[in-house]
């Protein structure tokens, strides 16, 4: 098949979907498919800005929500005029990332099939870019339930988001969990030391790595409440972030309140491919994501790569997290939010790294086991295929 993969944000980019998208299309490719990726990226810098980045930051500081709807609005219509461009390469069918990207893909009358990485809505409330119950959710909302029903098919990544599409839009999805290329994201334990040199850290520092995008839902915030207790019986540890977001700013201001600025160092966003060193010099991976306006975390690619990567990984107990961690087995679980609980994890395995090192080779065996790259390809493949006979 040809297929193409479409999205109305940035490819690359730090995150998730931009992490889906070139897994999933490595794992098509290497099953024979030819693939091709759209995105707002292959719109010039001049029309990026004064189409849709200008115009929306103008619009939300006269109405807040409003630059969010205008710059989607323009994303849609820019993909559009991209994939109309690129018709004569004939593909089979476009594999949409999200709603906005949807919309344009079906107006091309090309077959499409969309997967849902979470709740558009929500996390636009999450993040506080529209107001709950305000005139802009309410049309995301809309925007939201066209897509899921002009669609072909509907991919989720995560049991919980089949739901809500069903519970918003009537309309059955299939739930195909995040998946990690497991030949690229491998233990590498035995680099660490030459890392820790290249990366300027040293080698019997205790390494606390947080690779999330820098966002409410994601709990950033709490390794940071956690740290002081570590420090208390290990003063020689480390707390590493690699992201950026929205959330940035009250990071670094709890830190500064903290008075840890020797003991945490934020990475700001780093390529995907230079993230692998980071995984292979830390020894322990934490994800502690919590509840937020509606939202809690998917199947985390973080958490995936963590536990592909040799590392011991601690997250939180929500959402998709607790659909691949199991607990004291490939991984520990703690409590959102409980700083105690996630402080008392961390000491727990820099006292027993014996522990530590028997959850990350459980952790590596389930993901070669249960989320290869090219299983999950092949389950995409059926999806599209069944979506053409439709």
């Amino acid at each position: 098949m040809k297929i193409l993969l479409a999205t109305v944000f940035d490819y690359p980019h730090a995150g998730g979907l931009s992490t889906h998208v070139t897994t999933l299309k490595a794992g098509l490719e290497a099953r024979g498919h030819e693939v091709d990726v759209l995105s707002f990226s292959d719109i010039s810098p001049v029309s990026q800005n004064l189409l849709a980045k200008g115009p929306s930051f103008i619009l939300n500081k006269l109405s807040k929500g409003s630059g969010i709807i205008w710059s989607h609005h323009v994303r849609q219509k820019m993909l559009y005029r991209l994939i109309e461009q690129h018709k004569s390469k004939g593909y089979d069918i476009i594999n949409a990332q999200e709603v906005f990207a949807t919309l344009a893909a079906v107006e091309t009358g090309i077959p499409t099939v969309t997967t849902v990485h979470g709740y558009m809505t929500y996390e636009a409330i999450s993040r506080g870019s529209v107001v709950e119950g305000s005139r802009q959710a309410r049309y995301l909302l809309q925007k939201e339930v066209e897509a899921y029903t002009k669609t072909r098919k509907i991919v989720t990544v995560d049991q919980r988001i089949k739901n809500y599409v069903f519970e918003k839009a009537g309309v059955e999805a299939t739930a195909i969990r995040n998946f990690i290329d497991i030949n690229s994201f491998k233990p590498d334990k035995e680099n660490r030391l030459a890392y820790r040199r290249k990366h300027g850290f040293a080698e019997d520092t205790n390494i606390i790595f947080v690779p999330r995008r820098l966002t409410k839902k994601n709990g950033v915030i709490y390794p940071v409440l956690a740290l002081p207790q570590v420090l208390e019986k290990y003063p020689n540890t480390m707390l590493v972030y690699a992201g950026m977001g929205e959330a940035f700013q009250e990071l670094k201001s709890l830190i500064h309140e903290k008075g840890l600025e020797e003991k945490t160092k934020l990475l700001g966003a780093i390529p995907h491919e230079a993230i692998k060193e980071y995984y292979a010099l830390s020894d322990i991976v934490l994800v502690p994501s919590v509840h937020s306006a509606g939202v809690e975390e998917a199947t985390s690619i973080s958490a995936l790569e963590a536990m592909g990567s040799g590392s011991p990984l601690i997250a939180s107990a929500v959402g998709g997290l607790k659909e691949i961690v199991r607990h004291e087995h490939d991984g520990l679980l703690v409590e959102e939010k409980n700083v105690d609980q996630l402080a008392q994890a961390i000491i727990y395995l820099l006292d027993h790294p014996e522990i530590g090192q028997r959850l990350a080779k459980e952790a590596r065996r389930k993901i070669e086991e249960e989320y290869s790259h090219l299983a999950a390809a092949k389950k995409y493949e059926e999806i599209y295929a069944a979506a053409l006979q439709q």
